[in-house]
């Protein structure tokens, strides 16, 4: 019976660690994770939503495009609107429940009082497996904006941080 005790208590410890399934190739992931804020009046509200659709190339290599909405309302004045549309690749490392990955992205940002301009730069983040489809996903990017490629090289120092938490599924 002690050795059945311990044999369980041991088994009960290591639950958590059990792996489960990871992307494969051909694996599809869809992404969505957003983000508000609001003055104490409700005066000024700014609401943005991000998404993503990325396909796995190996266990470890994932490409795909993000889309980014944000709306920005200020009472007396029209709503703003602004967008931002990349590709992205990103390398997983690992292969339990908690993956680490970076990558890259490049696309455009456009919209309202913003310069429609390109941008690039490097990401890296955290996906947690809660299940064997569903994950949550926490990234931070740094975004540089550029006319032309021989400009990316002069702005890369004036960047932006871009924080993401969401959710994600794999099918």
């Amino acid at each position: 019976m002690k050795r059945f005790m311990s044999l369980s208590v041991l088994a009960a410890a290591l639950l958590p660690v059990a792996v489960l399934a990871a992307p494969t190739a051909g694996t599809q992931e869809i992404t969505l994770s957003g983000a508000g804020s609001s003055d104490k009046d409700f005066d000024s509200t700014l609401l943005n939503v991000q998404g993503s659709w990325g396909q796995y190339l190996n266990d470890s290599s994932l490409w795909g495009i993000r889309q980014f909405v944000g709306i920005f309302d200020t009472e007396g004045e029209s709503t703003k609107f602004q967008g931002a549309t990349r590709v992205f690749y990103d390398y997983h490392f690992g292969t339990g429940n908690t993956r680490p990955f970076i990558g890259a992205s490049l696309g455009g940002i456009y919209g309202d009082n913003v310069d429609d301009t390109f941008m690039a730069g490097p990401e890296i983040g955290l996906k947690h497996w809660v299940n064997d489809s569903t994950f949550i996903t926490g990234m931070v990017e740094y975004q540089f904006l550029f006319d032309s490629g021989s400009e990316a090289e002069d702005t890369y120092d004036d960047g932006t941080l871009f924080y993401s938490l969401g959710l994600g599924y794999n099918f």
